[in-house]
Parts: C-alpha cells; sequence; structure tokens
C-alpha cells in the first residue's frame, strides 16, 4: 500500500473521533439523549479501529514488544467499547426512551457506574498501548526522525483521551494528536525500513 495512503487511513479513526467529539453533549439529559446515543452507535464502529491502527504499526513482527502493543492494543478495543455500549447506547437509549421532564432514574445511575469504569481500564490500556510503542521506536531507530518527533503525539493525546473521553475539548485534542500520532509513526516505520534496507546495501 502507498504509505502516504496508509498513514492516512491509519489517522481516520482517531480524526474521526475527534469530529464526533465537537458534537457530542457534555451531560446527558432528555433533550441531549437522541445524539448521545445517536454519536455512540457508529462510535461502537471506530473506537475498535484506533486500537487496531496501533496494532497495525507492528503487523509482521513477532517479538514480545509487539504482542504486548497487540495485547494492549485488544484491551484499550474491548473495554473501550463496553463504555461505549453502556454509557453511551444504553444510557443514552434509555433516558431519551422515558421522555421529557423525567428525572434520571437511579437505573441509568447504575449504566453509567459500571461503564464508567470498564472505560478506565480501556484508557490505561491505551495509555500503556501508546507508551511501548513510542518506547520501542525510539529505541530501534537510529535517530529520531521528523515523523518519529510528531509521533510522540500518541502520548499527550492517550492521556487527554484519558482524562476527557471525547468530549470538548481535552477528548477532542487527544483523539486528534492520536490519529496524527499514529499516522506518523506509521511514515517513521517506512523510514526506518528504508534504514535497513539502505544498510544492508
Amino acid at each position: 500500500m502507498d504509505p502516504r495512503r496508509q498513514a492516512l487511513l491509519l489517522a481516520l479513526p482517531g480524526l474521526s473521533l475527534a469530529v464526533a467529539g465537537l458534537f457530542h453533549p457534555h451531560g446527558l439529559s432528555h433533550e441531549t439523549s437522541r445524539l448521545w446515543f445517536g454519536l455512540h452507535v457508529p462510535g461502537l464502529l471506530v473506537f475498535p479501529l484506533v486500537g487496531l491502527a496501533l496494532a497495525w504499526l507492528v503487523r509482521g513482527r513477532t517479538d514480545p514488544v509487539a504482542w504486548v502493543v497487540r495485547l494492549a492494543a485488544y484491551g484499550y478495543a474491548t473495554f473501550y467499547s463496553a463504555l461505549d455500549v453502556i454509557s453511551g447506547i444504553a444510557a443514552g437509549w434509555v433516558t431519551w426512551q422515558l421522555g421529557p421532564g423525567v428525572e434520571r432514574p437511579d437505573e441509568v445511575r447504575l449504566l453509567f457506574r459500571i461503564g464508567t469504569p470498564l472505560g478506565e481500564i480501556g484508557s490505561w490500556a491505551l495509555l500503556a498501548c501508546v507508551a511501548v510503542l513510542v518506547a520501542d521506536r525510539l529505541l530501534r531507530g537510529r535517530r529520531p526522525t521528523a515523523a518519529t518527533l510528531v509521533g510522540l503525539l500518541v502520548l499527550p493525546g492517550a492521556w487527554l483521551v484519558h482524562v476527557g473521553h471525547i468530549f470538548a475539548p481535552e477528548g477532542v485534542a487527544g483523539m486528534a494528536l492520536l490519529g496524527v500520532g499514529t499516522a506518523a509513526l506509521s511514515w517513521s516505520r517506512r523510514g526506518e525500513a528504508t534504514d535497513r534496507a539502505a544498510g544492508a546495501s
């Protein structure tokens, strides 16, 4: 695949969620519940792709570090999807169906009580994934390239998602940084392959 196209494809999940975050309500009420629910349904398809894009960066490798990256990316994808389903789709749907003027019942609060900690596990897994990826890329490269340095943006990106989900402004910025950083790490991987080929010749 063309490296530019590949970098763009790997950036799309994070960038798409950043755009969605611009429209994400900051609170759940009947008035916001339809949008809340509506954003999280397609989110169910996109959130795991952030992890898939990160795991793609170690494709073809069988070393322990690559497997740590894959497992952490999988942990993020599964637990963060649980957050999306419970606190996003389920809580939004129930709040919408209750109708206007109904105070949020304890049952909806209980959905957040289980969804939030599951999302925390997912966001910590995301942080672990990007930390290992960045450390690996810095240690494997002969010298940091511009693309590698831009790739470091995945670290603050993952932290902002940890503290802000996809809510604006923190979560929006975090997802955007994850998208850009993942694309840059993909590009830097291409540069390392070129260096290895040059060294072999």
